[in-house]
């Protein structure tokens, strides 16, 4: 729900706003059928199943799943599938474009739907 992720972006530091405001423009341009909600309190967007989620922490903010082939954003990946981007410097835009794209073909290829 839109308002829920309003108010997960307005609740979280001035100082993480913009990027938080980023990553949910990237993210809905790059998967526009996404619906837009909140589970375990933080923001994720579900396309035939959970397709990404982001949230704010206290040095940076984060994107899960970064899937298997995370590899282009490799400098940013901690543990095997989390994406950690400092806060206060510029996130690569470009290349989360990509991953949110990949996810989303992956999800219709397993859902058996057409690209």
């Amino acid at each position: 729900m839109k308002g829920d992720v309003d108010a997960y972006i307005a609740a979280a530091p001035i100082a993480v706003q913009p990027q938080l405001r980023q990553l949910r423009t990237t993210i809905r341009r790059a998967a526009p059928k996404a619906v837009e909600k909140v589970s375990y309190g933080i923001p994720f967007y579900e396309y035939h199943g959970r397709l990404i989620y982001f949230a704010a922490f206290k040095k940076h903010v984060g994107i899960y799943p970064a899937g298997d082939d995370a590899e282009e954003l490799k400098e940013y990946l901690s543990g095997r599938s989390t994406l950690r981007f400092p806060i206060g410097q510029p996130m690569p835009l470009v290349r989360i474009t990509r991953l949110v794209k990949r996810r989303v073909k992956e999800k219709e290829a397993k859902a058996g739907k057409p690209r």
